[in-house]
């Protein structure tokens, strides 16, 4: 047990009891624990399996990889309708986590022998900039450069965000807000 992630739960004013349950489990199918991400991570010989999420209603068991993962109980979610790889259980009790005790260790295992295997989720569909987004960067070489050594995750990120806007105008308008951003090599979260 990581003395870290002691001192999270400690700190969990949500669900410190779940994670207290899940724990054993997790550390019980050989993975090790650390924070990342600023939360419970659950790995095995280096590479991520799991994370423990804290939500408002629930806690989410995230698996990196559970788009990949057969889901013979029906227990898997995504996170989202842009995540393409994770998918994770919700917890909203302790008795969650005792009748789900038995798939947790399944699925973890699962999780392990398909990053043993080498799967992979496989290349994101092609990014389809919104026109505003498109129209700036025709425009604007520099801008295209910068826009274009950006992770394709942070890439992906900045589109979702300028597209999810209704009107061209608000669109135009977040384009121009986060050029300088972009020009500095940043993604959309970054600071």
């Amino acid at each position: 047990m990581n003395s870290n992630v002691d001192t999270y739960i400690s700190r969990s004013k949500n669900w410190p009891d779940e994670i207290t349950g899940l724990r054993p489990i997790l550390l019980g199918c050989g993975l090790t624990e650390e924070i990342k991400w600023g939360k419970p991570c659950y790995s095995h010989e280096g590479r991520n399996i799991a994370i423990l999420q804290e939500m408002k209603e629930f806690l989410a068991l995230m698996f990196f990889k559970g788009a990949l993962l057969n889901d013979s109980e029906g227990v898997l979610e995504e996170q989202g309708p842009n995540s393409r790889s994770a998918r994770r259980i919700r917890f909203t009790s302790v008795d969650d986590v005792a009748r789900l005790s038995d798939t947790v260790k399944a699925y973890v295992y699962l999780a392990i022998d398909v990053e043993n295997s080498g799967l992979d989720v496989g290349p994101a569909p092609e990014l389809i900039l919104v026109e505003e987004l498109q129209n700036r960067l025709d425009d604007a070489p520099t801008l295209r450069a910068a826009f274009e050594a950006l992770t394709p995750g942070r890439q992906r990120e900045y589109n979702l965000y300028f597209s999810d806007a209704k009107q061209a105008t608000t669109r135009a308008a977040r384009v121009e807000k986060y050029t300088e951003k972009i020009l500095s090599g940043r993604g959309f979260r970054d600071r």
